[in-house]
């Protein structure tokens, strides 16, 4: 007895060349989540800094407030640059 095989074509989802301009739910969410995780990162790390004695734990921690800040920036950037595109749009 041969099995049918069903049409691949018609069980894959369309493959997208861009991403959609469109932000979801979730998406926003996890957004939002992820400058929470960089903001309070910076804020433990800096906290700890202050805390600390040891001068190469100091330097340490700055440098972990520094990409935390670095990472916060770079995703509201990429936020910003994004909207700026859709309103010309």
């Amino acid at each position: 007895m041969q099995q049918q095989q069903p049409n691949q074509s018609q069980s894959q989802p369309p493959v997208f060349q861009e991403p959609p301009q469109v932000l979801t739910g979730k998406d926003f969410n996890y957004l939002k989540d992820m400058l929470s995780w960089n903001l309070l990162g910076l804020k433990k790390a800096h906290f700890a800094a202050d805390q600390c004695q040891d001068q190469q734990v100091v330097v340490a921690l700055e440098k972990a407030c520094m990409m935390h800040e670095r990472h916060y920036q770079r995703i509201l950037q990429h936020l910003e640059q994004n909207v700026n595109q859709m309103k010309n749009q």
